[in-house]
Parts: structure tokens; sequence; C-alpha cells
């Protein structure tokens, strides 16, 4: 089992930062990947990043791509997701997720390869 907290989200105005965090706990030993997916009222999930626990590598979405930055910092168990320019189209309950093992065919973008959810942060944008 691992779980995950989140945390860090919050209201911003438009052209705002901000930083969420998700701590994992648990059996993180072998943990493979842990990425951030948003879904916003009346829409469908949707993936934002996603690193590659074991050597560093991201996946990004085209949406995001130039504005959001996903890093670990593996000594904290911690995954972030630095968010800059915010639009209010970005207002959105964030949750992240971890992929126990590594196995054939995951994709880092797709939700139903992760095993372990978090509860949730709330990340508003408004003026």
């Amino acid at each position: 089992q691992i779980q995950l907290v989140e945390s860090g989200g919050g209201l911003v105005q438009p052209g705002g930062s901000l930083r969420l965090s998700c701590e994992a706990s648990g059996r993180t030993g072998s943990m493979y990947a842990m990425g951030w997916f948003r879904q916003a009222p009346g829409k469908a999930r949707e993936f934002v990043s996603a690193i590659n626990w074991r050597d560093g590598s991201t996946d990004v979405a085209d949406s995001v791509r130039a504005r959001f930055t996903v890093s670990r910092d593996v000594a904290k168990s911690t995954v972030y997701l630095q968010m800059s320019g915010l639009k209010p189209e970005d207002t959105a309950v964030y949750r992240c997720g971890a992929i126990a093992y590594n196995a054939a065919g995951i994709e880092l973008s797709d939700a139903l390869d992760y095993d372990f959810w978090g509860q949730g942060t709330q990340v508003t944008v408004s003026s």
C-alpha cells in the first residue's frame, strides 16, 4: 500500500502561481512513477503531468507544458507540481497518483495505470 497526501491548493488570481505537493508513504521502495491529474466540475479527469520515480523523466500534457513543471524529492518521497501563469480553466481538483511497480505497457498519462490516489486538493483560479 502507498498512501498519498496532497497539499498546496487554494485560490489564486489569473496569472498567479501555486506549488502543489504530494507526499507518499508506505511501500514506496519500488514505486515506479507519480503523476498529477485534474478534474473540473462536469468534465472528465485530465492528465496533467507525471514523473518516473527511478530516472526523473517526465511527461507533461500539451495544455500545460509551457506553464507547469513536475519534479520530485526522492529523500522526501514527495512529488511537486509548480504551476505558473494560471488561468481560470486550470480550476479543478488536482489529485496525485502512484504507480507501484513497473510493467509492460504502462502509460504515465493513463489514469487506469495508477494504483493509488490521494484525496485531491482544490485549485481555484479567479479574480
